[in-house]
């Protein structure tokens, strides 16, 4: 699929075009970061805003350190992360995901490509567009994989939401803030001192 090809089939429902698999995924000549979600196309608008970074870069580097000495590993975008439902087959995943940051501590989930199957943790940082793509259909798609804990930080408004797996269900958290220190299930013995991630921001 040419580039121009693409761009017509962005945030369409899959059945107007076709359904897309990760082995399409494969084939497609981009520039742009895209996302397979249940089989619809979804593209990164712009290069996300400094804050997003800041905010980013603050939790990457801090998850990095914690984890230097386990067998856990850290990842940022872009870093493919296929969510398999029948098979592992390329044209049987029909999402593929970008997340901000995730963790993965099954070194059998890891291959030359990125991630098959659920991270133990994902961290998406929302930008301007992107909110029902976040708090929607990812939210379904990691609560439907099996991701142990899905962070959603609000850079703008120094917010960050957990919803953690209990049950095959996602069972969110209070809204922590600046001033709250977080635990992490997923990843243990982690903390984030959201004081130290929000402070200095320029919006």
């Amino acid at each position: 699929m040419e580039k121009d090809d693409l761009k017509d089939r962005v945030e369409e429902p899959a059945s107007a075009y076709g359904h897309y698999t990760y082995a399409d995924y494969l084939t497609w000549q981009m520039d742009e970061m895209v996302e397979l979600i249940k089989g619809k196309v979804f593209k990164q608008a712009a290069a996300p805003r400094r804050i997003h970074q800041d905010v980013s870069g603050k939790i990457f580097n801090m998850l990095y350190n914690f984890l230097e000495r386990q067998p856990c590993k850290i990842y940022a975008a872009p870093f493919d992360v296929r969510l398999p439902v029948k098979s592992k087959k390329h044209e049987d995943i029909d999402t593929v995901v970008q997340p901000d940051i995730c963790v993965v501590c099954d070194p059998d989930k890891l291959d030359e490509l990125g991630c098959i199957g659920a991270p133990d943790l994902v961290v998406e940082i929302l930008s301007p567009g992107n909110n029902k793509k976040e708090l929607q259909n990812k939210y379904e798609v990691y609560e439907e994989s099996g991701v142990k804990e899905y962070w959603v930080i609000h850079p703008n408004e120094c917010t960050l939401l957990i919803y953690t797996l209990v049950n095959e269900k996602y069972i969110a958290s209070r809204l922590f803030t600046i001033g709250d220190i977080v635990k992490s299930n997923a990843v243990a013995g982690f903390e984030l001192d959201l004081t130290e991630v929000f402070e200095n921001l320029q919006h």
